[in-house]
Order: structure tokens, then sequence, then C-alpha cells
């Protein structure tokens, strides 16, 4: 946690600019695997973490701005729970930590929401993606849960996201600690790799490196020979001489900000000829989105700056032909690069996404419909404190190959003779974590991730 002033002035803001009418955020609960005494690791909800700091499952939280007033409702642990649990800070002790005095049992919730209803004010509260959220709703509001989201307050939307998407120092230093950490984890991954090796044991490697330093991992390890399928968790494969392994991990610090990192190197010591080519094109589109980064200006100018180096590199290597400009308007080059470029990162390794991408990433304008293009997350200006990720790729996804040639599609700006030589190759990707300033963008983190082919190459001698 933070110190509790920076949570007292993070409820303050909020409740100023909402300006009426209480706001309900409830924490996570325990959720059990296939038992209630056997629960997955506990996460506790980033906007609850965000203006409240406290990491314990099972409470609510409201501002009751009209009446000038903070509570949070939650149980303490029974003797029965101690003896399994062992002692642990009361609810109270844990929410004096962040400002809050007023605390009560979860039995008195339902009494006090239903007279802030009975007296006209208004309850704001964001779209649940927990269904003991969604049932929560249900009680207390007496919303239906298919209309939920419907009834979930925009206004409150658009506060949350426009605090939390601006970074403080201390935020910044604590995202920093989780990217140094993920350094190490790729670090460790190239150091280790060998053939015969499984995909499994160079993801356990990379989880111990975060578990032992008492933090967790991001999201889940994508660590694999097939690295044409972008979020690919499958680990039962074997290395192999030839092949290209793609690891995109990320630690959560105890904080739990998130870093967010990937890599790409290959299974030998050294790149083949043809994969150091298209290694090195994947870093040309990697710096020349890093070159667009500018404050104020667009984060979807830097995803089509990538996008045009890609096309460019294809075109040297026979794949695409034509004008540049009009294959990405058209997306022909999502062929390669049918993801985008980067999105938000912070609490959550992906910022605020059960906010809404349209609001988050967009400001409310509408996202393209255009393959490729639709999946990127973030596109709005950015502003001084905005933390993102840096993460082009070069794919060879050879279901989607099929596709489009036999569809006929593009034949004006793809050559699928050539493009059908590469549908074994896989795919590359290198991803960095940057943080906007008033005076541009700049590289978190103290460590240096390996990333050029020296560098690479360089760790796969040692």
């Amino acid at each position: 946690m933070f110190n509790k002033e920076t949570y007292i002035q993070r409820r303050k803001t909020l409740a100023g600019i909402i300006g009426s009418g209480v706001i309900l955020l409830p924490g996570n609960d325990e959720s059990p695997m296939n038992y209630a005494d056997n629960g997955y690791h506990f996460r506790q909800d980033s906007t609850f973490l965000y203006y409240f700091g406290i990491d314990f499952p099972s409470l609510v939280a409201i501002i009751d701005i009209d009446n000038d007033r903070e509570i949070i409702f939650g149980d303490d642990y029974t003797i029965d729970d101690i003896v399994w649990m062992g002692p642990q800070p009361t609810i109270s002790e844990r929410a004096s930590l962040g400002g809050i005095t007023d605390v009560r049992p979860v039995k008195e919730l339902t009494h006090v929401v239903t007279e802030v209803i009975r007296k006209g004010h208004k309850v704001h509260f964001l779209p649940p993606y927990r269904s003991e959220h969604m049932l929560l709703f249900h009680q207390l509001l007496g919303l239906h849960p298919k209309t939920i989201d419907q009834k979930a307050s925009l206004e409150l939307v658009r506060a949350v996201i426009s605090q939390r998407e601006i970074k403080t120092d201390e935020e910044i230093a604590e995202i920093e600690k989780a990217v140094d950490l993920s350094v190490d984890m790729h670090t460790a991954a190239m150091q280790i790799a060998r053939p015969g090796m499984t995909e499994a044991q160079i993801a356990a490697r990379v989880y111990e490196i975060a578990h032992s330093a008492n933090c967790e991992i991001s999201f889940p390890i994508i660590a694999t020979i097939n690295g044409q399928t972008l979020h690919n968790h499958y680990h039962g494969n074997i290395l192999k001489s030839g092949d290209l392994f793609l690891l995109d991990a990320g630690a959560e610090a105890g904080s739990h900000y998130a870093g967010d990192l990937s890599s790409t190197f290959p299974v030998d010591k050294t790149f083949t000829s043809q994969q150091k080519l298209v290694y090195e094109m994947s870093l040309k589109a990697h710096q020349a989105a890093i070159d667009a980064l500018a404050f104020n200006a667009p984060f979807k100018n830097v995803h089509l700056a990538a996008c045009r180096s890609i096309t460019e590199s294809m075109k040297e290597l026979g794949l695409m032909k034509g004008d540049t400009d009009e294959a990405v308007a058209a997306g022909a080059h999502a062929l390669f690069i049918p993801c985008g470029t980067g999105h938000m990162m912070g609490l959550d390794v992906h910022d605020m996404e059960n906010l809404g991408e349209v609001w988050v990433g967009y400001d409310g304008e509408p996202k393209s419909t255009q393959f490729g293009l639709k999946s990127l997350r973030l596109a709005k200006p950015l502003q001084a404190g905005h933390v993102f990720t840096i993460e082009p790729g070069i794919y060879f996804i050879p279901e989607l190959m099929d596709k489009w040639q036999d569809e006929e599609k593009f034949t004006e700006f793809i050559n699928w003779q050539e493009v059908q030589k590469f549908r074994t190759f896989g795919g590359i990707r290198n991803e960095e974590n940057y943080m906007m300033t008033s005076t541009g963008a700049r590289r978190l983190g103290t460590k240096v991730k390996p990333k050029t082919v020296e560098e690479v190459e360089a760790i796969r001698n040692q």
C-alpha cells in the first residue's frame, strides 16, 4: 500500500468528479477451483485497490458523496477461520491504512444501500466482470443480470479512467519494479532454453523468477515454439533445433502493478539467416513505433508506423507489392500483423480493460471494424503519465494465409505464392514498456531486456 493520504486524495478527487450520489465499489471474493476451500490465487479488484488499497477478499465499499461518508463493509475472521488461516488484522485495521474509519459488517450493507435508494440518491457502479458482483447488484439494486451492464454508470467509468490512466511517480516506481523483474524472467529463459526441453520447463523457470521474488505473474505465461498463435498458453511441445521460441511474460509487483515484456530467440545458439532477416525486420518495425511516439499524438499513429514498416519489409522479401500506404489503408498488412501495437498498462496488465476499450483506449470514439485494426486496444492521444506497451510483431499464420488466398483477397498487394513459402516460419514479437511525458516517451525499467540479434545471441552462447 501507499501512504493513506494517497487513497484519501484519490477518493476525494473521484467524489469531486462525480459530484453527487453514492459510489458502490465491491472488492473481489475468493474463487473456488473445484470446491470452496480449494481456491484460485486471490486477486483483488484493481479499482478497489486503487481507491482503498485493501488486499483482502469479500469487502464492499461505498463513497457516499451526498452525506460525506465512506464505509467499508466486511466481516472479521472468526476463531474457526483463524484455526485454519492464522491471526489476521481486523477489517478496521486494514481500512485505517487507507484512511477509512467507518467499518461495518456485511449484513448492514443492504440496509445502507436501501436507505440511499429510498432517499432518491443515485447509485453509481462499474460494469461487473465477475458473477458475484452481478449477483450483488441484483440483490442490492433489484437489477436483472442481463440489464446490469446497461445500468452501469458511464459517468463513473470515465471518472475512474481519467484518474487511473495518469500514473503518478509512486506508481511509476512500482511499475518499474515489475518491469525489472520481468527482464530477469526473460533473460533466464534465454539462458536455459535448449533443444529437447519442453515449453513447460521454460515457463516454470520464468514463473520461478517471479515467485522467488515474492511476486506473481501479471498474466498467464506465453512460452511457445508456435509464436504465430498470438496468445498461445499451451506448454506441451518439445523445443527442437531450428525453432524460434516466443516468450510473453510479465511480473506483478507486490503492489499489483504489472510489467509486460515479449522476447523471441532461437532454440539454437544463433539465428538462421532467414530468422535473422525477419527478426531484424520486426525490430525495424519496433523502432518505427518508438520513433512515432509523441506527447499528445494519437497512439494510432504509432501502430500505423509499425504497419507501414512491416509492409515495406514484406515488399523487400517479395511477399507484398504495390503502394505501401494503399496496402495499409486496405488492411492487407494485417496478414502479418493481425493485432495492435500496444495497450495501456498499470494495475492491470491490460489496464482497465474491464471498463471497456472504447473508453480506455479511444475516449469514446468508435473503433475500426477492419481486421487487424479492430484489435488495436489503444488509439487515443498520449498524455503525460500514460503507461503502455510497444509490441509490433511479424506472424505467419497458415490458417489465415489459406483463408485469404482461397478468397483471393488483396491480390493487388500480396504475392501469395511467395507468402506460402513462410507458412512454417512461426511468429516474432518483441515488447517493451513505455511512459509518456510532456517532453516525449521514456522506456520503463532500469534493466534492459536483450533485444538485438547480437544481444540475444550473446545470451544464448553463455
